[in-house]
């Protein structure tokens, strides 16, 4: 059976589980304390990185290349459009979330908030979630100014580029770091995302020390 070696709040790793999801790929989920580099793990993976997939009979890590191999060996539904423009503006987007709001947003509020304390890092810099949060307010301006002009975030239709998105903001979502009232259209996308079949396993992940807001999981939040 595929099998990914994950972090629950791991944005990487939920755009892989949502790819896979969405194709309806059965994958087993395998916890993985990358930061206790654990030799196995690193034989996997010598980067010392999630998500790692087996899949196909191949180890395969980085959460891009792994996204884009789903895409060609599975290609229905697409996650990705046809045309090279469409194209390549999805793959502009993922870049734009796991590059530039992962270091300006996810890093400063949730690696402070939770990944240094569940890898014994010691306490958040309150500098560095400051940061955060007033980054996440330019982020969700952009996402809104986007879908003043498109249904979803790179067009007409949904694609890996929501994935990415959602992924992130989802996991600040865990945290309650998210002001879903700043934008009605971001607010709005990301309700028809969340109800989607393959959110389900992500809406239901639970991190010990840490508990889920009362609207987490709620499809009518």
């Amino acid at each position: 059976m595929n099998r990914l070696f994950h972090v629950p709040l791991s944005p990487f790793c939920r755009k892989v589980r949502l790819s896979l999801a969405e194709k309806k790929i059965e994958v087993e989920l395998v916890e993985e304390k990358y930061w206790e580099q654990d030799p196995d793990f690193l034989r996997r993976n010598p980067a010392g990185k999630v998500p790692v997939l087996r899949m196909d009979g191949m180890m395969m890590a980085e959460s891009a290349p792994i996204c884009e191999y789903i895409e060609e060996k599975y290609p229905t539904p697409p996650l990705l459009p046809s045309a090279p423009e469409a194209r390549y503006e999805v793959r502009r987007l993922v870049s734009w979330f796991d590059d530039k709001f992962h270091h300006e947003v996810t890093a400063n509020l949730l690696y402070e908030r939770v990944n240094k304390k569940v890898t014994g890092q010691g306490y958040p810099d309150s500098k560095n979630v400051k940061a955060g949060a007033k980054a996440i307010k330019y982020h969700l301006d952009y996402m809104t100014w986007l879908l003043d002009q498109r249904r979803w975030l790179a067009g007409d239709v949904m694609t890996l580029a929501d994935f990415a998105a959602a992924a992130h903001l989802s996991a600040l979502d865990y945290i309650s770091d998210v002001d879903w009232n700043r934008s009605d259209a971001v607010k709005d996308w990301y309700a028809k995302i969340k109800s989607r079949p393959a959110f389900r396993s992500i809406l239901a992940d639970q991190v010990p020390g840490f508990p889920p807001p009362a609207h987490y999981a709620d499809l009518d939040f």
